[in-house]
């Protein structure tokens, strides 16, 4: 018996390997599906401003990056003696604006460097709803600020897409060899309320269909099709019901994998997986001779993948635990 509605994921034409080079940008997604890539020893950096709900904010961003525009000063603000931005996460902040503008300005060069050097850009869109201020205009996080400071508004399709085209055109002209993998955040924004977020969601996936449609170089990844149909059950959530579950995750990175890896690089990540599992085991009694017979077996797969991957830290790890045998 059937119990859930499975698609086929087409592969991709620009798929992924260790020789890879990757900025994930965007929601909750861009974070897991990177720090995944990230565990399986791949060349990846993942949402350098932090969470990035919005399209427009990601591209002010990526345009930002390319042509490393300072900070703006009206947009910093002070809160318990930290300093915040509104156009990035609260994940960047600093103890003066200074130090601030400082930040900012190196995450911006990691960016323009990993879109002049690398091969694939992966945008997960969170939402369509967006926040504004009279003096900045379009903020990508409220910081806890007063509500009343912020005017909420649902973002129109071809306003969106106008932005974006201009963005990925530029992208095209700067960086020939720049693949872009779009994707629509699992993660629902209830709070928005449930028609709203619906709404949100449907403009979302118009927007990255007709990005992909006009665009040689941009691909789909359906994470949000895989939750809401394939992954149709609230088991599937973490409790709070909105965010994917660790195993919901897992089944969608396996998705992700099998259609954006070659069987060799599948095999790499599943040996380097197999091996972090090896890493992260705890024994009943770390003195025993079984204890020390696994060690020594496990440093010699370390040994080996180090050849290709960069295991020197595990392989430390490891080295000193044999040595207090």
């Amino acid at each position: 018996m059937q119990w859930s509605t499975e698609f086929t994921i087409p592969e991709s034409q620009f798929p992924i390997s260790h020789q890879s080079k990757t900025l994930s940008m965007g929601s909750c997604f861009a974070q897991t599906i990177g720090q995944k890539m990230i565990a399986a020893k791949m060349d990846c950096i993942v949402n350098p401003f932090g969470t990035i709900f919005h399209p427009l904010i990601l591209g002010d961003l990526l345009d930002h990056a390319m042509f490393q525009d300072k900070l703006e000063k009206d947009g910093i603000l002070e809160r318990d003696g930290l300093f915040f931005y509104l156009g990035a996460h609260s994940d960047l902040y600093a103890e003066s604006p200074e130090e601030l503008k400082q930040k900012y300005a190196h995450q911006l060069a990691t960016v323009k460097q990993y879109l002049e050097t690398g091969t694939h850009l992966i945008l997960t869109l969170g939402t369509a709803w967006i926040y504004e201020t009279e003096e900045f205009g379009r903020v990508a996080n409220c910081h806890k600020l007063p509500q009343k400071q912020f005017r909420k508004k649902l973002v129109p399709l071809d306003e969106m897409e106008l932005h974006f085209s201009h963005i990925f055109g530029n992208i095209s002209r700067v960086f020939p060899n720049l693949k872009i993998i779009l994707t629509v955040s699992p993660v629902r924004h209830t709070k928005d309320g449930i028609p709203e977020n619906q709404l949100s969601k449907s403009l979302l996936r118009v927007l990255s269909s007709q990005l992909e449609n006009r665009f040689s170089f941009v691909s789909y990844f359906p994470a949000y099709e895989v939750m809401m149909d394939e992954l149709r059950d609230y088991r599937f959530y973490k409790k709070d019901l909105i965010h994917p579950s660790e195993e919901a995750e897992d089944y969608i990175w396996e998705k992700w994998s099998k259609s954006h890896f070659s069987s060799e690089t599948q095999e790499k990540v599943n040996q380097i997986q197999k091996v972090k599992q090896e890493l992260a085991h705890r024994p009943l009694n770390p003195k025993t001779e079984a204890h020390l017979t696994f060690l020594t077996n496990l440093l010699q797969k370390l040994e080996r993948l180090n050849e290709k991957f960069d295991f020197s830290k595990e392989i430390e790890s490891t080295s000193f635990q044999l040595s207090n045998f």
